[in-house]
């Protein structure tokens, strides 16, 4: 395909607070050198004063036959004509693509549908191609605006995409207007967003109005939502779980019965007993040596909180809740130092680690001095060995574990495992990994094994045990010999037993308790174990579950009912919700359904609420009611347990508001009315 015309001025983070983030992180993940930059663009931070930021230049049509999301067909640029459309090239697995969902949400909340953001899914690795991949971080991110699977590049190309994220701008004549790369994106964009609302609307050239928009319903949510972090204590029996797509931190003894949550399970920033502390998106847990102390990466919030499990009060340690916009100089008070995406942790006497993720480094926190610095990687993103703080470069560092000499770390932007030692200056190394843009899924020594974007690292007897995620497998590595091999899992999916046939689905976290392993099953929202001596896979099956249902304000899909003509009078409203094939409802955990009527003088249920506890496939009740001649909308919302038969630790609760239209009309044949509740296949 012939690359066509670029636009005629680049977007830059040469603004304020753009050129102080650049001035100390890498904002940007390089796509490779085998392009060389653009030329003949000029720089919008050169031109202040530029009065119309209308483009000149036709935006290229996007290529036909890609698959695209949270729409009902593919769109054009003609539907798209009298719009701002902001394409963002992203792909998943690239931190600096997740730092600026907050700003394209906040940009999409303040201009409305006079901008649509259509995300460009251009995946970094072979996994990342896949539709599901796409769907799942989809989900995890919460984004509701188109997106399109761009797996061979096409979009990429034809709009000259060298970085992710890399951010196009097309006025609503259908003209680019300019690229930026990197993040900054909300005080970038919003004043030229609203300087060409202003211009186009003046023109009378703005269109508002719905477009063929359709966010994927939200699925039935597991019990747990994309765990992605585990620690263990096998000498007080205590299981911790960072259940990071709840916001929340679960306890629970080895048997798998809940104790405790900690959290409310909306995303929030807020210190204080179980009930009343929130977190965003935890991706990292440590126990302290004495088990009184969970420390959590919480993610989101740029922070580092500890939880005293005596009397389960939440504290912040370190961050401010705001990305950092400079490295520390020096050991500074950490709870003034503004991180960046804390991933993974460990704790060394009273020193704990943190992979910060968003800056590509390993800083440290003196628990006893209450400080925090930098203890390796420059803050470019790369595969450098040597010095850990002159030289050595580092790539999206997450999980991290420690042996009595040496920190172990995987970087998953480089598919490698990294190691430096605890004490004195000593170098980074390298044990497994190759290039920023080198993965595969391949046992051998030293540069011969590969591994794909793994996030998980835990050090037990003598080996690490590494959660090689998009190859959806368990890996062993000897730090001695440098030999990679497979401990467990084959393929994508959810399966128990022999080890070389269990299948995982985006493990992340481990934990090892001196004889299981604990896996974090993130995208099958499960707790796994292994079991090295017997080579066996299991499910951890959660009990007590009424401790983590949903709350009130969690996502609710809504399901539409065809309409129903009955007759007027005393009835029972017959009601059935049904598990779909294969599934049976839960008694572990209360399900309740709550009846309400848009026009109660025309239909008036006798009973607003019914709870139930059962494992049958359905349950059925009859409940009285009045009808009167009229019209309305009958809504049953249903919050349900329910699990798949033969996987009983694979369970669910779907929260769904159903909505039947009811005319009752004399002499309809009907008497009674109906609702058949099917819950969601998942």
């Amino acid at each position: 395909m012939q690359r066509p015309a670029r636009p005629t001025r680049i977007i830059t983070i040469c603004l304020a607070l753009a050129a102080a983030l650049a001035a100390i992180i890498a904002v940007a993940c390089s796509r490779g050198s085998e392009r060389s930059a653009p030329a003949g663009y000029a720089d919008v931070s050169s031109q202040p004063e530029r009065k119309s930021w209308a483009g000149t230049e036709p935006a290229p049509p996007f290529p036909p036959g890609l698959t695209w999301f949270n729409v009902q067909r593919p769109l054009s640029l003609e539907d798209l004509r009298g719009r701002i459309v902001l394409l963002d090239f992203w792909t998943a697995g690239c931190i600096n693509c997740q730092h600026i969902v907050p700003d394209l949400k906040r940009l999409e909340a303040e201009f409305g549908d006079r901008l649509v953001v259509i995300g460009v899914h251009s995946g970094k690795y072979a996994e990342e191609h896949e539709d599901d991949t796409i769907r799942e971080a989809i989900r995890r991110l919460g984004i509701a605006h188109p997106v399109i699977n761009d797996a061979d590049f096409r979009v990429w190309t034809t709009y000259g995409a060298r970085a992710w994220p890399t951010l196009v701008l097309i006025d609503p004549a259908g003209n680019l207007v300019g690229y930026h790369e990197g993040e900054g994106v909300y005080p970038l964009f919003q004043p030229i967003l609203a300087s060409l609302v202003a211009e186009f609307a003046g023109r009378g050239l703005l269109r508002t109005g719905p477009l063929p928009l359709v966010p994927g319903a939200p699925p039935a949510t597991a019990t747990l939502g994309y765990p992605s972090a585990v620690a263990v204590s096998a000498a007080a029996d205590r299981l911790y779980i960072a259940d990071a797509g709840n916001h929340r931190i679960i306890e629970a003894a080895s048997s798998g019965e809940v104790l405790r949550v900690f959290g409310t399970g909306q995303p929030g920033f807020a210190d204080g007993a179980p009930a009343e502390a929130a977190f965003r998106d935890p991706q990292g847990l440590a126990l302290s040596a004495d088990g009184r102390t969970l420390y959590v990466a919480d993610t989101r919030n740029h922070a580092v909180r500890a939880i005293d499990l005596a009397s389960g009060e939440t504290r912040t340690i370190a961050g401010t809740g705001r990305q950092l916009t400079r490295l520390p100089r020096g050991p500074e008070p950490a709870r003034e130092v503004d991180l960046a995406s804390p991933w993974g942790l460990v704790q060394v006497g009273s020193r704990l680690f943190i992979t910060m993720a968003g800056v590509h480094q390993v800083w440290v926190l003196d628990l006893a001095a209450g400080t925090i610095d930098v203890f390796a990687g420059t803050s470019r993103e790369g595969l450098d060995d040597g010095p850990r703080r002159e030289m050595a470069t580092l790539a999206q560092p997450s999980g991290i574990t420690a042996d009595s000499a040496r920190l172990y770390w995987v970087d998953p932007e480089a598919s490698a495992v990294r190691t430096v030692p605890i004490d004195g200056d000593g170098e980074v190394r390298t044990l497994v990994g190759t290039g920023l843009f080198d993965y595969g899924d391949r046992d051998g020594t030293g540069r011969q094994g590969q591994l794909q974007h793994p996030q998980g690292i835990a050090f037990a007897d003598g080996v690490l045990y590494i959660a090689d995620t998009y190859n959806h497998r368990i890996r062993v590595l000897d730090p001695a010999t440098r030999q990679l091999g497979t401990a467990a899992g084959s393929d994508r999916g959810w399966s128990d037993g022999a080890a070389g046939q269990a299948r995982f689905a985006e493990p992340a976290g481990l934990a090892w308790d001196g004889r299981l392993l604990y896996i974090a099953d993130s995208a099958n929202h499960l707790v796994r174990t292994f079991d090295p001596a017997a080579g066996t896979v299991s499910t951890l099956a959660l009990s007590n579950i009424e401790l983590l249902r949903p709350p009130a304000a969690g996502p609710l899909e809504t399901r539409d009912l065809p309409a129903q003509t009955v007759a007027p009078g005393a009835a029972n409203l017959r009601i059935e919700v049904a598990a779909p094939p294969g599934y049976h409802l839960n008694a572990l955990a209360p399900s309740a359904l709550e009846l309400a009527s848009s026009n109660p003088a025309v239909i008036e249920p006798g009973e607003h609420r019914l709870e139930w506890r059962t494992d049958d496939p359905s349950v059925s009740f009859p409940v009285p009611v009045i009808l009167a001649p009229g019209s309305a909308v009958l809504t049953a919302t249903v919050s349900a347990y329910y699990c798949r038969e033969g996987q009983e630790a694979l369970c669910f609760v779907a929260r769904v508001a159903y909505r039947v239209p009811i005319e009752v009309v004399p002499g309809a044949p009907v008497a009674e009315p109906r609702l058949q509740l099917g819950l969601p296949e998942r």
